[in-house]
């Protein structure tokens, strides 16, 4: 049976790459997102590259009317359902100092928005009995730190909830893959200056791909990250709070 992969967030610099790399098995991508003219112009690519088809659907994360119709379009293919989430927005932590209302987005778009998405989905993977769930948080969620602690909270939170979700999905076939990069070389990390470890979209996917095949629960990507925030987490609340990290 050929895989369909439902894809949110369809137009970030990785979840492109994604797209290419199951288009060229023959997936069916399901490209779900805000910019539809983007999202189209990905599904001709993903044609281009053997995609059984392509199918860009209007996603939002703060709208949940817009999510049944990416599942059901999902169901429609006939294929073994998969769904990749690439959701999120990283206002700088000025901003949201100066504009405390952008919390309610960054944690919508990061975190509760692709949670609810995947709750609804929940029953029908139950019922497949197969599938796979990669779910992408970040290293910045691993701990609170001055620079971008709202955001970290969104993808800690996200986080928590895709350990529970792998729980429930696995005793019935579904493997959940929870993705943890450090800075990625795409338009959100632009104008955040020189950045450790950085990697690209394409060395992602690749990781994702192999994290997929060994059935992962957690992959840090690049690896050198799970060394640097296990540390990170060790060190005592007195010491980190006068830290600049």
């Amino acid at each position: 049976m050929t895989d369909t992969w439902i894809i949110l967030g369809a137009s970030s610099t990785i979840a492109k790459a994604f797209t290419r790399s199951v288009a060229e098995t023959g997936a069916h991508v399901i490209l779900a997102g805000r910019r539809m003219d983007d999202l189209e112009a990905s599904a001709a690519d993903a044609s281009a590259r053997s995609a059984t088809g392509a199918t860009p659907v209007a996603f939002d994360a703060r709208d949940p009317a817009t999510f049944q119709p990416i599942i059901d379009a999902a169901i429609a293919t006939g294929g073994t359902i998969n769904c990749a989430v690439f959701v999120g927005s990283m206002p700088s932590q000025d901003d949201i100092n100066a504009d405390p209302a952008l919390v309610d987005g960054t944690i919508a778009d990061s975190f509760t928005g692709p949670a609810r998405f995947l709750q609804m989905l929940a029953p029908v993977l139950s019922e497949q009995g197969s599938g796979s769930v990669v779910g992408v948080g970040s290293v910045a969620g691993d701990r609170g730190r001055v620079g971008n602690y709202v955001y970290g909270a969104a993808k800690a939170g996200f986080a928590t909830y895709l350990s529970g979700l792998r729980n429930q999905l696995g005793r019935n076939g579904v493997h959940v893959l929870t993705v943890k990069p450090g800075p990625v070389d795409t338009v959100m990390t632009q104008g955040l200056g020189d950045q450790p470890f950085m990697t690209t979209a394409d060395a992602v996917v690749a990781d994702i791909h192999k994290a997929l095949r060994k059935k992962r629960n957690t992959l840090y990507t690049k690896w050198i990250w799970w060394p640097v925030m296990t540390v990170i987490k060790l060190i005592p609340e007195p010491i980190f709070k006068k830290m600049s990290i």
